[in-house]
């Protein structure tokens, strides 16, 4: 059974819901702020400092724990459908993965849609990647991680990666990831009376933002579409109560014929990117540090 702290994420949900609701006219910027209250259910990791810097021209947030193997880093991409959120409503989350690994995470504030549609999201993450290398952290040093639209950019990016040349990172932790802009998952229909934030109509919206004229097949895109031959180890975590579920399925099922060495944790009674209550809820706690335990190998810690 879900804990009672675990039910913040859903109030927080129903409020954004009821809030959309009571305003159909909502304009793109009171939408934003909405959405900044995002990180207000996330626990203060504590021994945390942040600092704001240019990541070779993309906007990024060093979140930065005390005593932490600094040659380690987190390349951290927050979620909102590509159109909300920002490095400033994810400082906390990606400042409890960093504590818990024992590394930096470089907090990336990408370009939004739809002033600055599809693929200019994947383009600013492989930048700020060029960037770290040029910084002299090794690739397999690194590791890649995001929620929501941040989940599946934190694998596109892996895509992009390859397909300019550069060495890849040493894995991915996708969380809750949005896979499939064209919103084709069973669980859209079967978990549609359990999550409280995403349904089809949302992520239809969501996606005619994001994609601008791009094609919903395009591989860095959809992730269903994509050749995913050569990609690092990859842990996806997801709620068992979301209607993303099945994007996570799909995906581990398609990395896995391809040769990816992929795992998928679902966790039972969750919403959508639960891990935003680290700090406050004992399974967004158990999660951060899975998430930990399981990439810590990976990059030689």
């Amino acid at each position: 059974m879900a804990s009672p702290e675990a039910n913040a994420i859903k109030d927080l949900y129903q409020h954004w819901v009821e809030a959309m609701g009571a305003n159909p006219e909502m304009t793109l910027d009171e939408m934003r702020d909405l959405f900044d209250a995002w990180g207000d259910i996330t626990g203060e990791p504590g021994g945390v400092d942040y600092i704001e810097v240019d990541a070779g021209g993309v906007p990024a947030m060093w979140a930065l724990p005390k005593g932490c193997h600094e040659d380690r880093v987190a390349l951290c991409t927050h979620g909102g459908g590509y159109v909300v959120g920002s490095m400033y409503t994810h400082r906390k989350v990606f400042g409890h993965i960093a504590k818990a690994v024992g590394c930096k995470s470089l907090i990336l504030h990408y370009r939004r849609a739809p002033e600055h549609p599809h693929p200019s999201q994947v383009e600013d993450s492989v930048t700020a990647y060029g960037w770290l290398l040029d910084q002299g952290h090794k690739p397999e040093h690194i590791f890649t991680t995001g929620d929501s639209a941040g989940g599946a950019l934190c694998t596109s990016v892996l895509l992009g990666i390859r397909d300019k040349g550069l060495p890849l990172p040493a894995a991915s932790l996708p969380m809750s990831p949005w896979y499939d802009p064209e919103a084709t998952g069973e669980t859209l229909k079967t978990n549609a009376d359990k999550d409280c934030l995403v349904h089809k109509e949302v992520l239809e919206g969501m996606a005619g933002m994001f994609l601008g004229g791009a094609s919903s097949k395009d591989p860095l895109a959809n992730l269903l579409c994509a050749d995913l031959s050569g990609l690092p180890p990859i842990y996806i975590q997801v709620g068992g109560d979301e209607t993303l579920l099945d994007d996570s399925l799909r995906f581990e099922k398609k990395a896995r014929a391809a040769g990816v060495d992929v795992k998928v944790d679902v966790y039972p009674e969750m919403q959508h990117v639960f891990q935003f209550m680290a700090g406050k809820a004992p399974e967004a706690d158990e999660a951060v540090q899975k998430m930990a335990d399981w990439v810590k190998p990976k990059l030689g810690l």
